[in-house]
C-alpha cells in the first residue's frame, strides 16, 4: 500500500480520537470536539499553503488557488460530525481525501482552484434537521431553523454563537460564485460494492428520502385492572403501524423504510402506554414511489388508531427529492477510475448526502469507497488502504484533466432546455 493511502486512513483514525465521549466516537454539530478537529484540519491547510477561514455554520474551508487570478473553483467536501457511537471514515475520509489530493499536487496550480470544506453538520443528530453545513452554502437555514433546539433547550443560532461564531454573517457562507462543480468522496456505508467485488462505486443518483414523527394517542391506565377489550393501548395501535410499515416496504422494489425510534409514555411496567411516538425513515431512489408509500402509510396510520379508539398526531421533519448526479462529472469521474486501473460500478445512493443539497445549485459528483462488510454508522467502520489508494489515484487524474469550460457548457446547455 502507498504511504499516501495509509496516511489518508491514519489520519482518519486520529481525528475519531475527537469526540465528546472517550469510550466512542460521537461529534455532534459544533461541540466542543469540533475545535480539535478543525485545528488538525487547518494546521494541515496551512502546510499545504491553503487560505483557510471557518463561516458562520462552522464549516472549515481552505482555498487552493488557481494559476490565474479569478479563477473557477471545484469544491471538494464532506462532513465532520457523526452519528452516536459512529465510524471513524463517514464523512471525514472525504475531507481528509480531498486534502491528501491538494498535496498529491505537489504545489502545482491547476487552471481552477480547490476548495476542500470540512462540513460541520450533516447527520441531523443534535438538531434534528440533517445538513446544515451544507445547508449553509445554498442559502437554506432561515429564521426558523435558527430557533431550532436541541435536547437542552439551545437554539441553532445560540449553538453557532458559543461556538464563536456569528449567525448574522451566514450569508459570507454561501457558495462562491465562480464555484462550478462540487466532488464528493465517500464510504458507501452499504454491502453493494464489496457483494460485487469492485472498490470504487460512481453514483448515478441519491435516493429521495423523507421523515416524520407519528403519535398515537390513547388512555394510560391500570395494567391489572383493566380488560383487554377496554384498554386504549398506544403501543398496540403504533406496533400494528410499524408491521404494516414492514410489510410495505418489502413488498415495495427498491423502497427502504426504519422506525429507529420510540418514545413509550408513562414508560412503566404496570401501566397501559398511553403516548407512543415513532419515527418513520423513508427512501426510495423514485419520488412518485416514494410519495405514494407515505401517503399509504399515513392512511394505514389513520385506520388504525380509528379502530382502536385512539388519536394521532403527525408530524414532517424532512422532505428531500431524489437527486441526481451530473452526468458529465460522472463520465469524468469513471474516465478518471478507468484510467488509473480501476473497475468501477454504478449506483444509486440509499443514504442522504452533503452532495445532494449541493447538486441544488451547481453540477455535483461522488465516489463511492467500498464499506468492509457494509458495515457504517458503527465503530466496526472501516476502508481498505487499496481502495483508499484507487480513489486517490482516480481523484487525481479527475483533477489533472478536469474541464471546468465542458462542465460549465453542459450546465448552460440543460438551463437552455429546462421549460420556463
Amino acid at each position: 500500500m502507498t504511504l499516501r493511502a495509509r496516511a489518508v486512513v491514519d489520519a482518519c483514525r486520529v481525528i475519531a480520537r475527537f469526540s465528546e465521549d472517550p469510550e466512542n466516537i460521537t461529534r455532534t454539530y459544533l461541540s466542543p470536539p469540533t475545535h480539535q478537529v478543525h485545528h488538525f484540519l487547518n494546521a494541515w491547510m496551512n502546510r499545504l499553503g491553503m487560505e483557510t477561514r471557518v463561516d458562520a455554520a462552522g464549516n472549515l474551508r481552505g482555498l487552493h488557488r488557481g494559476r490565474q487570478p479569478g479563477s473557477p473553483r471545484l469544491l471538494i467536501g464532506s462532513h465532520i460530525d457523526t452519528v452516536p457511537n459512529g465510524g471513524a471514515f463517514d464523512g471525514v475520509l472525504g475531507v481528509v481525501m480531498g486534502l491528501s489530493l491538494i498535496e498529491g499536487l505537489g504545489g502545482h496550480r491547476l487552471d481552477y482552484g480547490v476548495e476542500v470544506i470540512a462540513f460541520s453538520e450533516e447527520e441531523g443528530v443534535r438538531f434534528g434537521v440533517p445538513f446544515i453545513g451544507s445547508r449553509a452554502l445554498v442559502g437554506d437555514i432561515d429564521d426558523a431553523l435558527l430557533r431550532q433546539q436541541d435536547r437542552q433547550g439551545i437554539s441553532l443560532a445560540d449553538a453557532i454563537a458559543q461556538f464563536g461564531l456569528n449567525p448574522s454573517e451566514l450569508a459570507g457562507a454561501l457558495l462562491h460564485p465562480d464555484t462550478f462543480a462540487y466532488l464528493e468522496f465517500h464510504i458507501e456505508q452499504g454491502p453493494v460494492l464489496e457483494d460485487l467485488n469492485t472498490g470504487l462505486g460512481i453514483v448515478e443518483s441519491i435516493a429521495g428520502q423523507s421523515r416524520y414523527n407519528l403519535t398515537f394517542y390513547g388512555q394510560a391506565n391500570h395494567a391489572g385492572t383493566i380488560p383487554m377489550r377496554l384498554r386504549y393501548d398506544a403501543l398496540a395501535g403504533a406496533a400494528e403501524w410499524i408491521l404494516a410499515v414492514e410489510r410495505l416496504a418489502l413488498a415495495t422494489p427498491g423502497l427502504v423504510a426504519t422506525t429507529g425510534r420510540l418514545q413509550v409514555l408513562p414508560g412503566a411496567v404496570n401501566v397501559i402506554p398511553g403516548e407512543v411516538s415513532v419515527s418513520l425513515d423513508i427512501r426510495h431512489p423514485t419520488n412518485s414511489a416514494r410519495l405514494e408509500a407515505i401517503q399509504s402509510l399515513l392512511s394505514i396510520a389513520d385506520r388504525i388508531a380509528s379502530a382502536r379508539a385512539l388519536s394521532l398526531h403527525t408530524i414532517q421533519h424532512f422532505d428531500q427529492s431524489a437527486i441526481a448526479m451530473d452526468p458529465v462529472l460522472a463520465k469524468a469521474l469513471e474516465s478518471a477510475a478507468v484510467r488509473t486501473g480501476a473497475a468501477p460500478r454504478h449506483l444509486v445512493s440509499g443514504a442522504g448526502h452533503d452532495a445532494g443539497m449541493i447538486a441544488r445549485n451547481i453540477p455535483s459528483a461522488m465516489l463511492f469507497v467500498r464499506s468492509p462488510g457494509g458495515i457504517s454508522h458503527h465503530p466496526d467502520e472501516t476502508v481498505r488502504e487499496d481502495d483508499v489508494q484507487a480513489a486517490l489515484e482516480t481523484g487525481l487524474y479527475f483533477l489533472k484533466h478536469l474541464d471546468p469550460a465542458a462542465v460549465a457548457a453542459k450546465t448552460l446547455q440543460d438551463a437552455s432546455e429546462t421549460p420556463p
